[in-house]
């Protein structure tokens, strides 16, 4: 509702009798409107907004946040029930009907039945804040159907997936550096024994005066 706000440059005021934080869309568009009471006697501020200026059931359109869808997601519709919300619970009973349009966002759910009050008390982690942001932002893009009283137009635009996020390309890994081949021993070829020097005849002193017999 702020985000809606600032993009008209709209102010929320402070207005006793409403209990509620209470700015407009131009001199005659619609009434935006931030309950303080809390969460579970949200009826009262909107049963006093819709009276006074004599605002039907079917002009009127709550943001409430949806433990049933994982966060992200966005989803309008009329009517139905309540799924055990204790605002919706309360609106309904003041403006004695369900037929008011509901924009309901989600924010998971804790697991636990009885952690789910603390749960939707407290700050979401930081993925979950980026993913309800994105629902947020999608919303007050079919915002001007809605404005308009195009309701199954904004539906269709608004229950359109998104694409998905293309997953981040990994980085290239660095390719191992090929290890060094050892280099090959040299050959070491044997070498033949060298053959013994002929063994020369003595010649004893007659032998070389005298010369072989014949």
């Amino acid at each position: 509702m702020e985000q809606l706000a600032l993009q008209h440059g709209v102010s929320l005021r402070k207005d006793g009798k409403f209990q509620a934080l209470v700015g407009r869309l131009g001199q005659s568009g619609p009434w935006l409107m931030l309950p303080q009471s809390f969460m579970n006697a949200s009826g009262r501020p909107v049963q006093m907004l819709a009276g006074f200026f004599k605002i039907p059931a079917a002009d009127i359109l709550v943001v409430h946040d949806e433990i049933e869808f994982p966060p992200g997601f966005a989803r309008l519709k009329q009517g139905g029930g309540i799924a055990g919300h204790n605002g919706l619970r309360d609106i309904s009973q003041r403006i004695a009907t369900h037929d008011y349009w509901r924009l309901r966002l989600g924010v998971g759910h804790p697991g636990a039945k009885g952690a789910v009050a603390d749960y939707v008390l407290g700050k979401p982690v930081q993925e979950e804040r980026e993913s309800i942001d994105e629902a947020i932002g999608r919303a007050l893009e079919v915002m001007p159907q809605m404005l308009a009283g195009e309701m199954q137009a904004a539906m269709l635009k608004l229950h359109t997936d998104p694409k998905p996020k293309a997953p981040p390309k990994p980085e290239p890994k660095p390719e191992p550096k090929p290890e060094p081949k050892p280099k090959p021993e040299p050959k070491v070829e044997a070498q033949p024994e060298p053959k013994p020097a002929p063994v020369e005849e003595k010649k004893g002193l007659f032998g070389s005066l005298f010369g072989k017999k014949k």
